[in-house]
Parts: C-alpha cells; structure tokens; sequence
C-alpha cells in the first residue's frame, strides 16, 4: 500500500485560539502581538480578516495599523496555544499513532493504515477538520501526500488557499500543479536562497527539479541535492514521533527589548544565556564539545551581526565555561553596531554518564554546587537566585521569567 502521509495546520493558530476563546471576536480583525511600548510589537499572528486588509505576520504592529485602525490586538498567551497544540494531538491520535509535531501548529500524521477504518484520504482529512472545530472552535487546513515533504507544499501552496482546505499533491501532479510555481514557492528555499537561484537562471520549481543534480552538488554540496529532491517530490523521512528526542544541539535565543550599545550590557545577556543552556544542559544530561554565539542586529533590510562556534577543549554543561567561550568569540567578531538580539548554542552533545576530570578545573565542586542550584530553581523557580548582574539594568531574567518563547504565558 503507498504511504498517505497529512500535514495538518492550524489557520492563524493564535488569532483563532483568541477568537474561539472570546466569541465577540468573531467578525472583527484580530492580530496577536507582542507589547510595542517595549519595541517587540511583532505581529505573531493575524486572523483572515486582518489579513484581508494586508496584515502580515512578523510586520511591526504600527504597521498593521496603518492598514487596519479598527484591528484589534491582543496579546499572547503561549501556555494556552501550547495546551491546546497538545489537544489537537489527541485528537489526531484517534486516527493514527504515527503522529510528528513538526511545529506548535503544524503536525504530520501518517494515515496509511487508517484508510480501512476511516475511509479515503480525502475522507479521514474531513473527519480531522470536523474534530477539530468541534472540540478546538479553529479551523484545519490539510496537505496530503505521498510524503512529508509533498504533504507539506500541498497544504502551503494549494489547501491554505481553497475554501475547502484541503489538497492531494502526488508525483502525477508535480508538472501541473508544483513545477509551474516560483522557485520561492518551494519547501526550504528562503529569500537569500531564492536570490541565488533566480541569479542560476532558475525561476521555477520545475527549473530546479530539471537542472543537474551535480552542478547543485557542486554548488551547495549536500543541501543542492536536498533542494533538486525535494523539487522533485522526494523524500524518503519517515513520519515518527521521536523527531524531538534526537538532541543534537541546545540553545537559546533572545529578542532584546532595544538595542543594545555597550559591552558590559551584552555581557550581562550572554551570562543569563549561558546559565539557562547550562541548566537545560544538565536537566537533559548532556554535555557539549562546542560552543555557538548568533547576534543579529535590528535592521531586517540591512543585516548586520555574525555566527561563530568554538569547540571546546572539554566537554561541558557548566554556565560560566559556556561564557568565557560566548564572550571571546563576541569580543572577536562584534562589529560595534547595535544588538537586537542574541544566541548561544552548546553542540556536539553527549551523553553525561562519565566525563574526563581535570586537575585544574575543579570539576566536583561545580557540579555540586550547579546541581543545588538547579534544585533550587525547580522548588522556587527561574529567580531564586541570579547573577547579581542581572540585577542591573540590561539583566532580563525577572522580565522573562513570566514568558514562554519570549512572550508571556
């Protein structure tokens, strides 16, 4: 039997949430956004309506009120969109067991072998909308295909856009229906990608599944080969649940609330960052070889900032080694412009069952003295103790201690 494999998304995850959750909502435009008095007023989220008015998710929020003046904001509640991003997983494991969450409002469900319960693909994708607009209150919309990749670009590209919300996409309907479209229209190419294509000569998707599979190798190693598979419908993934527990990296980022000029602020931020990829580091029990330091300024139309990682030599998941690291190679590579946002990502992981001690480095007593702080943040919470720079001005442990992905919960 030929996989069915669905990608199924949430229309305006957030905005509908708001919508379902407040009924006189309804018929008015609604944008969920963060807080513009501290400059993060992005907008996460816009319902169908906004968006007929030319709302657009990730513009600023004054943007949005240009275009929309009647628009109504309010602000995020990620613990409730990420409670019911678990609801609607229940809900798909009434039709399957083979379910991946690919995102906090997007899931793969693997339907091959429900078809003898439930009926045609086409059928199973009406029964999940039904579900979900009667336990949820929010719509579905459905890509279906033989794999994740053409499951994904049938709903990005063709079941967003129907009343239906739903689409099939097969390899019989790639010419018609996917070689046609611009090559920014295809699964993983980003707006610099896109520039670089359309400099090849290669404007359609069609133009990348038919160029040669070398001269893409050549030209971007391993990932040209991933964009001329995937211009051409392959993908041999499987759809399983256990995507998130193959930890290669962990990190974290943050959104400042406004630029940040002076050393001694940005210091302030890598120290927060460094202790709380070293307290998911312990919690996970990993140790990293590496270490990565992402700074971006707040220009979008002028990028500044870098990207460098160091590897260590020892293996760690101690808040002040990760630091040391983040703050030479910031030193080293800072440009001087002013800092938006800020992220540091401890790599190469292992597993912490053993690691090599050092005469010098005083290994046993940071251990023991990380583990009684991490059992005092998990009775107390994220501020029982902190960096008396945190303190300071440029510290932002006690603002984001209330917030889930940088927004509040």
């Amino acid at each position: 039997m030929d996989k069915v494999i669905f990608l199924v998304d949430m229309q305006s995850f957030y905005a509908s949430i708001e919508k379902a959750a407040n009924p006189a909502l309804f018929a008015k435009s609604v944008v969920v956004s963060g807080n513009p008095k501290h400059r993060s007023g992005i907008i996460l989220a816009a319902c169908p309506i906004a968006k007929q008015h030319g709302v657009k998710t990730a513009e600023t929020l004054w943007e949005a009120q240009k275009k929309c003046p009647e628009v109504v904001v309010v602000r995020p509640r990620m613990q409730l969109y990420i409670d019911v991003s678990y609801q609607i997983t229940k809900i798909l494991e009434q039709f399957s067991n083979e379910i991946e969450v690919y995102s906090i409002d997007e899931q793969f469900i693997d339907i091959t072998a429900s078809q003898r319960l439930f009926g045609t693909p086409i059928q199973i994708a009406e029964k999940i909308q039904r579900a979900i607009v009667e336990n949820i209150g929010i719509q579905a919309r459905i890509g279906i295909g033989p794999n994740k990749v053409l499951a994904k670009m049938a709903c990005d590209v063709y079941a967003k856009k129907n009343k239906k919300g739903i689409f099939q996409l097969d390899h019989s309907k790639l010419e018609s229906h996917l070689w046609g479209l611009p090559v920014g229209d295809l699964f993983g190419v980003g707006s610099k990608m896109e520039k670089h294509l359309m400099r090849m000569g290669l404007h359609t998707i069609g133009n990348v599944a038919n160029h040669p599979l070398h001269w893409l190798k050549k030209r971007w190693g391993i990932n040209g080969e991933v964009l001329w598979r995937t211009a051409n419908g392959i993908d041999y993934s499987p759809v399983t649940t256990k995507t998130h527990q193959q930890q290669k990296a962990i990190g974290h980022q943050m959104t400042l609330p406004q630029d940040y000029y002076r050393l001694n602020d940005i210091k302030v931020i890598l120290l927060e960052l460094s202790e709380k990829v070293a307290r998911r580091a312990r919690k996970q029990n990993y140790l990293g070889r590496s270490v990565a330091v992402t700074i971006r300024g707040s220009d979008f139309d002028f990028p500044t900032g870098f990207h460098r990682q160091q590897k260590l030599v020892t293996e760690t998941y101690f808040g002040a080694d990760i630091y040391h690291v983040a703050v030479h190679l910031f030193e080293k590579f800072w440009d001087g412009l002013p800092v938006r946002s800020i992220g540091i990502t401890l790599g190469q992981l292992e597993k912490a069952d053993s690691y090599q001690l050092s005469l010098f480095d005083r290994t046993e007593e940071k251990e023991k003295l990380s583990k009684a702080i991490d059992r005092m943040y998990e009775k107390y919470g994220p501020t029982a103790i902190v960096q008396a720079s945190s303190l300071m001005t440029a510290g932002q442990v006690h603002v984001r201690a209330n917030k889930i992905g940088g927004h509040y919960k």
